[in-house]
């Protein structure tokens, strides 16, 4: 009895014996994908609140090297390209984190007494497209930079403001 049992088992295929169901791969595929679809949005927030806390750090770092510049010798320094140390910043900036590509694109760049949209602004820092560092405009990330920076959310108010080509602009001296 025993043995007509064993060889009953062992001839049926294989596949009926060992695997899993159609149905429980789909019930697995469905969850994988839960959680990715909860994930995903999570993650991006955690990126952009990393990059704006880095903006708004490198942006306050840079305005009071470039305060420091202004009390020193009455004056701004000279207009420089995007990406470009100003003339007598050399060891008053990170030399390094003004060269380096933004978290969002772009290259800082010094704007001194330039015209945005019809408003002289005596000293701001800018960033700007550059060779090998294109500027992706990030709609809620410039948001997140523009509440960062002034606490509220006003485009046409505060420090920060979209300059001529919508490029952040904080204002150092209006």
């Amino acid at each position: 009895m025993l043995r007509q049992t064993m060889l009953r088992i062992s001839h049926r295929p294989r596949a009926a014996v060992a695997g899993f169901t159609l149905v429980e791969i789909m019930i697995v595929v469905l969850i994988i994908s839960v959680i990715t679809s909860l994930a995903v949005p999570a993650f991006a927030r955690i990126k952009r609140r990393a990059n704006t806390a880095v903006l708004v750090g490198d942006f306050r770092t840079f305005s009071g090297a470039f305060d420091s510049y202004a009390q020193e010798f009455g004056t701004w320094p000279a207009e420089a390209a995007a990406g470009v140390i100003p003339a007598g910043m050399s060891g008053r900036l990170n030399d390094t984190a003004w060269r380096r590509r933004t978290p969002m694109g772009g290259k800082y760049n010094w704007e001194g007494n330039q015209l945005h949209f019809g408003t002289r602004y005596r000293a701001a820092i800018a960033i700007s497209a550059a060779a090998g560092a294109p500027l992706v405009l990030d709609v809620p990330q410039l948001q997140a930079l523009e509440t960062a920076m002034d606490g509220t959310f006003d485009w046409l108010g505060g420090t920060f403001h979209l300059g001529t080509g919508i490029v952040p602009l904080v204002i150092i001296q209006p």
